[in-house]
């Protein structure tokens, strides 16, 4: 299941050459990331609540062209990978164009929040959203 999260480009989020600075990139992966969970009825505060975290593990990132002050972006988030404790989305960010700015993939892992180890997604957790869909791979 794919989600898309859009937003506009803010002047605090260009660096001195006028483009988004790289590291902003990962907020708005970030954002979308949480926009797609609400989506998916993924209870993120609830799974908090219980004592387990979700932990970002790797960001593979690419950066393809820039975006500037007032683009409109739409950022595409897809389950790729999902195991017992961890998962993997991948993440393009687009101009209303189609230009690509970036592509990424980002691996996740399930952590109990008392041992701050790897732990299985509880069951309550485990949202048909999460799961890859077989039909794009």
């Amino acid at each position: 299941m794919k989600h898309y999260a859009q937003l506009i480009v803010r002047t605090y989020e260009c660096d001195s050459y006028g483009h988004v600075n790289n590291a902003v990139y990962l907020h708005y992966l970030e954002f979308a990331r949480m926009e797609f969970l609400k989506q998916i009825g993924f209870d993120y505060k609830g799974m908090v609540d219980a004592g387990y975290f979700l932990y970002v593990t790797h960001v593979d990132i690419h950066y393809k062209n820039s975006a500037v002050l007032d683009d409109h972006l739409t950022i595409e988030v897809d389950s790729i990978k999902l195991g017992a404790v961890s998962g993997t989305f991948r993440q393009v960010i687009r101009k209303d164009d189609g230009t690509v700015c970036a592509e990424a993939e980002v691996s996740w892992a399930s952590v109990d929040s008392k041992t701050r180890r790897p732990s299985r997604i509880p069951a309550a957790f485990m949202v048909d959203g999460l799961l890859p869909d077989s039909t794009e791979k």
